[in-house]
């Protein structure tokens, strides 16, 4: 496998050139396009994404570990399919929409100025994570643990009480309606 250690990539398109499966340490990619790339059995340690288009990419047994994505556009990938081993990632600004989740291990996961819409975090561990003003609409919370995750300035979601573990969990006045919305309540705030 390739390796490549302390090195960025700026303003490349991996959809054109293709991508290089290798191990990334300590790497940063700026505004480069990988749209539909196979990032499948790579690993990035400690690398930042920023302003990069990965939507669509495919994830299989792609290991992302200290990784953060700012200012990305991370559409449709189905996270459930990296390697679970070690998964540590930080989103600020991203478009994440209609991503997938499924039963990951994302505790003190910070999810900043995000578009979260239609993101699936079924069976996930989001304990102590933190949804800084991030938009949450359409997205599915089920088996979710939510112990001390900070939803205070999240909006637009909806989360079923008794589908999920809450205790801890920090919510706003306006979030309310998000938590109770199963029980028909007509709630003034």
């Amino acid at each position: 496998m390739t390796e490549f250690n302390d090195q960025e990539f700026a303003s490349i398109d991996f959809s054109e050139q293709g991508f290089t499966t290798g191990k990334y340490d300590y790497c940063i990619f700026r505004r480069c396009n990988g749209a539909e790339v196979d990032l499948s059995k790579s690993s990035f340690l400690d690398c930042e994404f920023s302003q990069c288009n990965f939507q669509g990419a495919k994830l299989t047994e792609t290991a992302f570990r200290e990784v953060t994505f700012r200012e990305c556009q991370l559409t449709g990938l189905h996270f459930e399919s990296c390697n679970p081993f070690l998964l540590k990632m930080t989103f600020e600004d991203c478009q994440l929409t209609n991503a997938c989740f499924y039963d990951l291990d994302l505790k003190y996961t910070l999810f900043k100025n995000c578009q979260l819409s239609g993101v699936d975090f079924t069976g996930c561990n989001l304990s102590e994570a933190v949804f800084d003003s991030c938009d949450l609409i359409n997205s599915t919370f089920e088996r979710t643990n939510l112990r001390y995750t900070d939803l205070r300035s999240a909006t637009n979601f909806r989360i079923n009480p008794e589908l999920n573990v809450i205790q801890g969990a920090k919510f706003s006045l306006a979030g309310l309606p998000g938590l109770l919305e199963k029980y028909d309540l007509e709630i003034d705030y």
